[in-house]
């Protein structure tokens, strides 16, 4: 199984991609949106600034989109779940829009949000299967969906409530850093690769 992480030139892909390995999977880092979708699971991955990202998406934005919505499976991590959005109050830019809504900042006195917290309503069952209960955090930002029934858990850091997981078809969002959330967090990406793969 070819697993593509697209590459926006933001942050250290190092440790996700190591997270990713698996037997049977084959990861390739592609920096070009148009070509990163002839694969069998793209990876959004985390850190960075939502416009920069952004920017980097637009000439294969729709391409990507499309591959998305007719299916192809998409891993959506921190700032690469934002990505799957329409808007960011972040900074100007347009993400893939896969999921109808926009990203906020955190309304807390502590922010950034750096370190671990609990999901809270899990319902999605990758989640369930790895045992991840405490995950780890580094954003400022959050998404809020127009429809919250694609959302699968929830955090809350300080008294902000906020989205944690989506679920979308064969689409996963995960605002926090599965690959640095201990051994659980690195099932729950194995789990993910196992259900795209059955």
């Amino acid at each position: 199984m070819r697993v593509t992480v697209f590459d926006y030139g933001a942050g250290n892909l190092h440790s996700l991609l190591k997270a990713l390995q698996t037997p049977g999977v084959t990861i390739h880092i592609e920096p070009n949106p148009k070509l990163a979708v002839n694969t069998d699971v793209l990876v959004l991955p985390g850190v960075g600034a939502f416009s920069s990202a952004a920017a980097c998406l637009r000439p294969g934005a729709d391409v990507m989109r499309r591959a998305i919505n007719d299916g192809l499976p998409c891993l959506g991590v921190c700032l690469g779940m934002q990505l799957l959005f329409d808007l960011s109050e972040e900074g100007p830019g347009r993400g893939l829009g896969v999921i109808p809504g926009s990203v906020r900042r955190l309304r807390a006195s502590h922010v950034p949000q750096i370190g671990w917290n609990t999901l809270d309503e899990a319902t999605e069952p990758v989640v369930a299967q790895s045992e991840l209960r405490d995950v780890y955090y580094a954003n400022s930002y959050v998404c809020e969906p127009v429809d919250e029934r694609c959302v699968a858990a929830w955090s809350t850091h300080d008294d902000d409530r906020f989205v944690a997981v989506v679920r979308q078809a064969r689409v996963l969002g995960v605002q926090f850093h599965p690959e640095k959330s201990s051994q659980p967090g690195v099932r729950m990406l194995h789990e993910f690769l196992r259900e795209v793969r059955t």
